[in-house]
């Protein structure tokens, strides 16, 4: 049985870290001013919500992590407890290639990201930083809401899959 080389855990999580940012949709398309416009009714503001949401999963989560290790710039500790829980997001989330399993069973990728949301929330409200983790996840919220709503989703394409995943087929036969 020969061992790993010592480099092997680097060049996985090295891996790990390319495979993350190929997770995140090009920055400049979610930016793309000339897309952007009033939606017409509640009903068509959250199709846009929900439809944008599934595309831009990967850049509003990290957005959302921006927000918050914003707010923590004055607590030191919050914020070393904050990047070591930025670097499991990295590991489970952002940086798969393969379906989450555990106990031989695949874990959908919404309920990953529920789950490091949820442990995120946790760790910094244990290190008494509560009221600026909820004020900085209301920004967030608010934030990719509004860009959510605001962005028309006509150029987006969707695999089939990412499309049966947001609920946006419909089978007429």
């Amino acid at each position: 049985m020969s061992a790993a080389p010592p480099y092997a855990g680097t060049t996985q999580l090295s891996s790990r870290f390319q495979s993350a940012y190929a997770s995140i949709r090009p920055w400049r398309l979610l930016f793309d001013l000339s897309v952007f416009s009033l939606p017409s009714s509640y009903a068509e503001a959250t199709s846009r919500i929900r439809r944008n949401a599934n595309y831009f999963r990967g850049n509003y989560a990290l957005v959302a992590l921006v927000i918050i290790f914003c707010s923590l710039i004055y607590h030191p500790i919050s914020m070393i407890v904050f990047l070591i829980t930025f670097i499991a997001w990295i590991l489970l989330y952002f940086g798969r290639e393969e379906p989450f399993t555990v106990m031989g069973r695949i874990v959908d990728d919404r309920v990953v990201l529920a789950f490091l949301s949820l442990v995120t929330i946790l760790v910094l409200v244990l290190t008494h930083t509560g009221l600026n983790v909820l004020v900085s996840v209301i920004i967030g919220v608010v934030v990719i809401g509004v860009h959510g709503a605001f962005r028309d989703t006509g150029d987006l394409s969707l695999s089939e899959s990412e499309a049966a995943e947001a609920g946006l087929l419909s089978f007429v036969g």
